[in-house]
């Protein structure tokens, strides 16, 4: 097993996969990276300062720790990335390019890049969005993934770099706060019933989005990376689809549990946002290719979180 290297560990998907990653291969196996100072779980296992547009200190922690696969997980999300456009399309651009480059020169044996719904737009279709469709992201966030899949998809045909990757829907953990996305409503309206505050949503309570819980994108991530390459059909990115539901849907499996809670409506610029990405996604491709299977619906979800998650 080759030194896995992962790039904006202190994330939210980062800090699981992380842990995922070092419980399946040992701690010295895998090192987190970050422009952000690691929090205390990170430290199990190496930790390094790394800026992802650093392209000389990343090739310096590759020979340093004999890196042969990257996850590359560094980006500005779509809230974010609308408040500063040409910051997020830098970082997510040159972070990828700087990546494939060196996965290309130095040969690394695997490269994964995370894609994200929001690569679908206003014209696409918002029930079953196929795998293959029109695609017309009105974010700087879903442009730069929609080019980044491009981008993946050539570097794997013109210089046979191994990367893969998944167009993510809304992820769901409890274990690091989100940071700064269209979905992030449903992490935080755990941490407010559990803080036992009410919770302003900024989406209108019958926005449907397509969902899932950290533990199976986790999960899927980990199965693509370890499967054989003969297996992985599409280099752009795949679909990938566990649940989908409302503000209104996850208020009521809240209060299933946590009767008390209450909920408010008052959408803001992410409501455009939303409305422009489908209700649910098509991922025949990945369950056919590579045995892809959600485990968890939206009230396991639920009550694991609330049963879990620690407030600071």
């Amino acid at each position: 097993m080759s030194t896995i290297l992962i790039i904006g560990a202190c994330g939210q998907l980062g800090t699981e996969l992380t842990e995922s990653l070092r419980a399946r291969h040992g701690n010295d196996k895998v090192i987190a990276t970050d422009v952000s100072a690691p929090k205390e779980s990170l430290l199990s296992g190496p930790f390094e300062h790394l800026d992802a547009m650093d392209g000389k200190r990343l090739a310096e922690l590759i020979v340093k720790y004999r890196v042969g696969q990257i996850y590359h997980l560094a980006a500005v999300l779509s809230a974010k990335g609308e408040a500063d456009p040409m910051f997020a399309w830098n970082l997510n651009m040159t972070s990828l390019l700087t990546v494939l480059e060196i996965a290309k020169e130095r040969r690394l044996e695997r490269v994964y890049w995370p894609s994200s719904i929001a690569v679908f737009g206003p014209n696409s279709p918002i029930n079953h969005t196929p795998q293959n469709t029109i695609m017309n992201p009105n974010t700087v966030y879903g442009i730069s993934k929609l080019a980044g899949e491009r981008w993946c998809e050539y570097y794997f045909l013109k210089y046979g770099v191994d990367v893969r990757s998944i167009r993510y829907p809304g992820l769901i953990g409890y274990k690091a706060k989100p940071g700064g996305g269209t979905t992030d409503y449903a992490v935080d309206i755990y941490y407010k019933a559990k803080e036992g505050k009410d919770f302003n949503c900024f989406l209108r309570e019958d926005t449907l989005l397509p969902m899932m819980y950290m533990t199976d994108a986790v999960d899927g991530t980990i199965q693509l990376m370890e499967e054989q390459s003969s297996k992985i059909k599409i280099r752009s990115s795949y679909n990938l689809h566990a649940m989908s539901f409302a503000p209104k849907d996850i208020y009521e499996a809240i209060k299933s549990e946590v009767p008390g809670f209450s909920i408010s409506y008052e959408p803001d610029f992410r409501q455009k946002i939303a409305d422009s990405w489908p209700n649910s996604i098509d991922d025949s491709h990945a369950r056919a290719d590579w045995g892809w299977e959600p485990k968890y619906d939206l009230k396991r979800m639920t009550t694991e979180i609330l049963a879990n998650l620690i407030l600071d």
